[in-house]
């Protein structure tokens, strides 16, 4: 088959792929735990042919590659794709109380489909008819933060409408304003937020707080008991800022420096090992005293231990984020922005807020759940507080070759 995409999958990149297939935040189920920031579960043929295949990318002749008649005026309906649990749902589980409410005051009925299992899995749905200029079926997508980057730079998301977004617009929280692969959030939104942090059994640490990366790798007391991430982004970019340096603007000697703290870890045993979501039943046991975790599964854990705190190192921690975009020849544009405006009216995002316990990307949001639920208006790891907020880094995007090196040094770090 012709090779097309200049920044198709590396062996490295499968291979990750493959760690999260089994163990990574793609194993995990989007109520119980988190789910994928970087890639997701694939059987490995599937995963084989994603990347013998290439991808045209759109051909970019101004906003009209990606864009295609807009019927939104004409036929008052949308096709929303999501992934699994990840919208509010009735009691009895047979309507979404949020979408009834839009449909209700704009008349605009939405298909919606829980059609997303993981994000290569979903990529390889639609990529054929995105690559031969074609309507995907879809006006609106939910994606997480490397596909979507993907997803522009191959000129197959429609650039949004500003004077559509008015809530959005205003309402966004400056943590995800500006990602460097969407500057001024031309094309996206954020559907949540996915965050990195400190987790420790104070069980089994003897009371002792565990509140920096230095700590996990240095504390003679955690020795043996520290468990690290095999997400690459989530293990090296703690580290880089651990180290002083910014995950946002590193260079590949700064890498190189995270890799070797975190070898120097293995080689001294005080990691015990690098995890995918299985962390979370050691820690509860407290087989595991510290580790890096995402916040979803501290709110879970936390649920049925007490003994279950976190911490925010103090240079920070890495953010994601599951994005919403408009696929190119998507046929209800208009329709799906004034969805995406609906989502970050305050009101609104605190109902969803409310359901999946995620990180809300709304701001002013914190008063309306308070109304539904104090405790996750209180809760920082789904309304960060301006400490917090102000301490969320993310991890730069990477070139095709960048990805391909890192990844295979990261594998090798982690026995992969």
């Amino acid at each position: 088959m012709e090779q097309f995409e200049p920044d198709r999958l590396s062996a490295a990149q499968l291979a990750a792929m493959r760690r999260s297939i089994t163990g990574g935040r793609g194993a995990l189920t989007r109520r119980s735990l988190l789910r994928a920031s970087g890639v997701g579960a694939l059987t490995l043929g599937g995963l084989a042919s994603l990347s013998a295949c290439g991808i045209p990318p759109a051909k970019r002749t101004g906003e009209a590659s990606a864009a295609s008649e807009d019927r939104s005026d004409q036929e008052k309906e949308i096709d929303f794709s999501n992934w699994t649990e990840y919208m509010d749902t009735s009691e009895d589980e047979k309507t979404h109380p949020t979408l009834d409410e839009f449909t209700k005051r704009t008349g605009i009925k939405v298909k919606y489909a829980e059609d997303i299992n993981d994000n290569v899995e979903f990529f390889g749905k639609v990529r054929p008819q995105l690559a031969a200029g074609q309507d995907t079926g879809r006006d609106l997508i939910v994606v997480t933060d490397w596909l979507a980057a993907r997803i522009i730079r191959l000129g197959w998301a429609q650039k949004l409408d500003p004077s559509h977004l008015p809530h959005a617009y205003a309402n966004l929280i400056p943590q995800f304003r500006n990602p460097d692969w969407d500057p001024g959030r031309a094309y996206s939104y954020p559907w949540t937020g996915i965050d990195t942090v400190i987790a420790y059994n104070a069980k089994a640490t003897d009371g002792k707080k565990v509140d920096s990366v230095t700590q996990l790798l240095d504390d003679p007391s955690l020795k043996g008991r520290v468990g690290f991430l095999t997400e690459m982004r989530d293990s090296v970019g703690m580290t880089l800022l651990d180290q002083g340096k910014d995950p946002a603007n590193f260079t590949t000697a700064d890498f190189d420096s995270a890799i070797g703290r975190l070898q120097k870890g293995v080689d001294t045993k005080q990691i015990r090992r690098f995890t995918g979501n299985d962390y979370t039943a050691d820690l509860d046991k407290g087989d595991l005293a510290a580790c890096l975790a995402w916040a979803g599964d501290v709110i879970q854990l936390q649920a049925g231990n007490p003994d279950i705190k976190y911490a925010i190192p103090a240079p920070g921690y890495i953010t994601s984020s599951d994005n919403l975009l408009v696929p190119a020849h998507a046929r209800h544009k208009a329709n799906a922005e004034r969805l995406i405006d609906f989502y970050y009216e305050p009101p609104i995002a605190a109902q969803l807020a409310a359901f999946i316990s995620y990180v809300c990307p709304v701001d002013g949001v914190k008063e309306d759940l308070a109304k539904i639920d104090p405790a996750l208006a209180d809760n920082p790891l789904i309304i960060p507080d301006k400490a917090m907020a102000a301490k969320a880094h993310a991890f730069r995007s990477l070139s095709s070759e960048e990805e391909t090196a890192y990844e295979e040094k990261f594998a090798k770090l982690i026995g992969a």
